[in-house]
This record gives structure tokens, sequence and C-alpha cells, in this order.
């Protein structure tokens, strides 16, 4: 008899990145141009370093949040490139890195990041790769 697992659904991660000045005030409004235009978010991510204020934001919506190594931001090729982003952190944008990252291997994002009103936060929508049937 051949085992069947069920395919597991593609979650979508949003990846934050942000300077110091901002406040959830920003993260919110950039998560809620996410959702408007990609539809729900199934988890947060943030560098361990910036975890406190997207913790503070995955309360406030009840949606979990994961932390992803500072040190590998960098490794990650990025759609968008912000000077600030590459002097500070080492990649074109924490957001897009962070939520590739925290989608997995095979991940891909939905789109380049969008930035608050403010200018002071950047969120970025990654997949991860859905679970096909297995055998």
């Amino acid at each position: 008899m051949t085992r069947q697992k069920a395919a597991r659904p593609a979650l979508t991660i949003a990846g934050f990145g942000f300077r110091q000045q901002a406040t959830l005030e920003s993260l919110e409004q950039t998560l809620d141009q996410l959702i408007a235009e990609y539809g729900p978010i199934d988890q947060l991510a943030a560098a361990r370093s910036m975890l406190p204020l997207v913790e503070a934001l995955g309360s406030a919506r009840n949606i979990p949040v994961i932390g992803v190594a500072d040190a590998e931001l960098a490794s990650v090729t990025t759609l968008t490139h912000s000077a600030y982003s590459l002097r500070e952190k080492g990649t074109g944008s924490v957001a897009e890195a962070v939520a590739l990252l925290a989608a997995g291997s095979g991940a891909r994002l939905l789109g380049p990041r969008t930035v608050s009103n403010d200018r002071k936060a950047t969120a970025a929508v990654a997949t991860t790769a859905a679970q096909g049937v297995g055998l």
C-alpha cells in the first residue's frame, strides 16, 4: 500500500526592515499595504536585532513572528537596493532578505518591498515553497 502525504499549502511571510526611529504605526501601515495587495499574511519576520517592534506588531495582530540571524542577511539577493540597507546590514533590502530567509529554501518574493508613508519602515512578502503530494 502506498501512503500519500497531504499537500501543505504555501505560507506568506512578511519581512520587515526599519530605521531606529520607526514606530509601531510605521510597521502597521506597511503591513496593511501588503495585506491589501497580497491578502492575508501568515507570519511576520525580522532580523533578530530588530525583533521587539515586530513582536509588538505580531502580538497586536495575533500573527506569529520569526527571527532570522542578522549575519545571514548579506547572503540574500534582493529585488531592490537601498544604500542605507547595504551600509547598515549588507543587503539591498532588509525587508526582502528577511522575508526570503524566514520563508526558507525555495521561497520567492511576491513583489518588491513597500515603504511606509513616513519612510522609516519597509516590508516585503515572500511565499514558502508549497509542499506537493509525496508517495
